[in-house]
């Protein structure tokens, strides 16, 4: 079921639910391929590096889409050859499904 988060989509969060745990988040992050857990298991983040400034706002720019198709949306920050992208839920100022979901899809168009 976890592995197949890419075909989920965001549904969106109006606050009022619980975070995931720690656990549950590292249940997650192991379909999730090179994002890491921080802030005590409340956020996702993830390093992708590129040759240029070029190809990172191309990416930033492929992530944006997505991020609109699901309306979730990341937090960015990129540079010339980098690109960091941080994912939370904010209504509820930790980790849901959604964030996952992002993640998996962000994958998708990074390899």
């Amino acid at each position: 079921m976890l592995n197949n988060l890419t075909d989920k989509v965001c549904v969106p969060c109006k606050g009022g639910i619980l975070s995931l745990t720690p656990n549950e988040a590292r249940v997650f992050l192991k379909f999730t391929a090179g994002w890491k857990l921080q802030k005590k298991a409340t956020r996702l983040r993830r390093i992708f590096k590129f040759d240029d400034f070029k190809s990172s706002l191309t990416f930033i720019q492929q992530v944006g889409k997505i991020a609109e198709q699901e309306g979730h949306h990341p937090d960015f920050e990129f540079g010339w050859g980098y690109a960091n992208i941080q994912i939370y839920t904010h209504k509820i100022n930790g980790l849901h499904e959604n964030d996952f979901i992002l993640a998996a899809k962000i994958n998708l168009i990074s390899a």
